[in-house]
């Protein structure tokens, strides 16, 4: 396990040494993923709904060069409204730390860092994964590297429908990341409630969930992460047809303007926003929503079965 130098919340260190539940949120979706101002009260709903769920809530950042797991109201909103918070990876986090900078963790750098500090459950909106034409450009997020070196339950709406789910599912398959549907045999699509693909494992409550991770540590497997697909209803989802035409024109323009990169999914999620007017951004915090709810409930499952097995 990397050894990172950590500064813990009173309220996360308390919960950590009492075994209560707790549950790691990313700082990357307050300073980069939603507008402002609308970023900063999301945050704040999104910890809201951790703890109506019955857990603590530890959303990671860096602040002044130093990780924080739990960041107070301050140093949330500092994250939220100052310019120049860089976005972290796991391996930006040391270069970060030795020169001061604020930054937010992606879902790699959240997991890594959850992982270290004794979090098991981490809940997000959508994983990274392979970009389309990867095959030319070898863009594949760090996000499923990392899972595959971490033992962490993921909490997501599957991975972002601008990316190449299928070539997705296929790494995680092959770095050894188990994907279980919930309440689903079918991946979702982030935006989307099908993402068009079967999936060989589901489960209908957060309690088998720690039944999984019961199993994985009695029988010694703490190599990897676990991702719990978990998507949005019906008719909570993006309208497939708008979501289909949207997503064709911002691959257009992708071409046209040229963007590769780091920059591809920040664009097409810009683009997305604009032309569905909005639906697209209230979509997204419906799922983050959902995602921190149900991650809560995990976390509460699985600190209910320890302390079971424990007497």
């Amino acid at each position: 396990m990397t050894d990172f130098h950590l500064s813990y919340g009173t309220e996360v260190a308390e919960a950590l040494r009492d075994g209560r539940p707790v549950v790691a949120l990313e700082s990357t979706i307050v300073s980069h993923g939603l507008p402002r101002p609308e970023n900063l009260r999301v945050a704040r709903e999104i910890e809201r709904a951790v703890r109506d769920a019955g857990a603590v809530p530890a959303t990671i950042g860096m602040i002044g060069g130093k990780l924080v797991v739990g960041l107070d109201d301050a140093q949330l909103t500092r994250l939220a409204t100052v310019d120049g918070v860089t976005k972290l990876s796991v391996r930006d986090l040391a270069v970060a730390a030795a020169t001061g900078v604020d930054g937010a963790t992606t879902v790699a750098a959240t997991s890594a860092v959850a992982a270290a500090a004794g979090i098991g459950v981490f809940a997000t909106g959508g994983l990274g994964g392979v970009h389309r034409e990867a095959t030319h450009t070898f863009d594949e997020s760090a996000d499923l590297v990392t899972l595959a070196q971490t033992p962490i339950v993921v909490v997501c709406a599957g991975v972002k429908s601008i990316l190449d789910v299928g070539a997705t599912l296929e790494r995680l398959e092959t770095l050894g990341v188990a994907v279980l549907g919930y309440r689903t045999r079918r991946f979702p699509g982030f935006y989307r409630t099908d993402a068009g693909f079967d999936l060989d494992w589901s489960v209908d409550s957060p309690e088998q969930v720690a039944d999984v991770l019961a199993a994985r540590d009695a029988h010694a497997l703490h190599t990897g992460g676990l991702l719990v697909a978990n998507p949005l209803p019906i008719d909570e989802q993006l309208d497939p047809d708008l979501h289909d035409r949207t997503l064709a024109d911002g691959l257009a323009l992708l071409e046209r303007d040229g963007i590769t990169g780091k920059a591809v999914t920040p664009y097409l999620l810009a683009h997305f926003h604009s032309a569905t007017e909005g639906a697209s951004l209230a979509v997204n915090v419906r799922i983050i929503l959902r995602n921190a709810d149900l991650a809560a409930r995990i976390a509460v499952a699985a600190a209910a079965r320890d302390a079971a097995a424990a007497v």
